[in-house]
């Protein structure tokens, strides 16, 4: 069995995706846009993610963008990591919330992952989790792949969420009784204690 999988089942399941499910994406080198704070214009060559996830198992440890060029396989080994894991369904993430999740992790300066507990969501998936009495929007960012909910083990809500809130580019909730922070790349706005 491959490190990092729960399962030969789930290296199978990752290992399908990255064959067909996604088909081929497209990533073009992204312009600098106005919104991107100075500090992240000057964040150095390369952007990399680490997280896990304890639903699949899975582990990753990447660089998606150098010197100013997006990785194309990596962004999309990225996708298909964060997929819904309820459903085993990925869509392209939003580079733009991959690139506050990479600018969080730098400000924390940790050697811990982020624990993804959420990225991408189905509709269905949403639907499930607010019929349960999640605390989810109907039309959230989730479903559009633009949103990640994260913990890191050795950094409280309240720090990660002021990490988030530090890059000035999204949307950031902290959810201090169920111990993650909610980071998208939506309109600029913060909620939670």
């Amino acid at each position: 069995m491959k490190e990092g999988c729960a399962s030969q089942q789930s290296c199978l399941s990752r290992r399908s995706f990255l064959g067909s499910t996604l088909g081929v994406m497209t990533v073009a080198a992204a312009p600098q846009f106005a919104g991107t704070p100075a500090f992240a214009r000057r964040a150095g060559r390369y952007r990399k993610l680490r997280m896990y996830s304890a639903q699949t198992g899975e582990s990753i440890d990447t660089i998606y963008w150098i010197d100013g060029d997006y990785i194309k396989e990596a962004v999309r080994e990225i996708s298909i990591f964060m997929r819904d894991w309820r459903e085993n369904k990925a869509v392209h993430m939003d580079i733009a919330n991959l690139d506050i999740l990479s600018l969080v992790q730098i400000q924390l300066d940790t050697e811990h992952p982020f624990q993804l507990l959420s990225g991408y969501r189905t509709r269905r998936s949403n639907d499930m989790i607010r019929h349960r009495g999640g605390r989810t929007a109907r039309n959230s960012l989730h479903i559009r792949g633009m949103a990640a909910d994260v913990r890191v083990t050795d950094r409280s809500v309240s720090v990660v969420a002021k990490a988030a809130t530090n890059c000035r580019a999204g949307g950031v909730g902290k959810y201090s009784r169920s111990g993650f922070v909610h980071v998208d790349c939506g309109e600029l706005r913060t909620w939670g204690r």
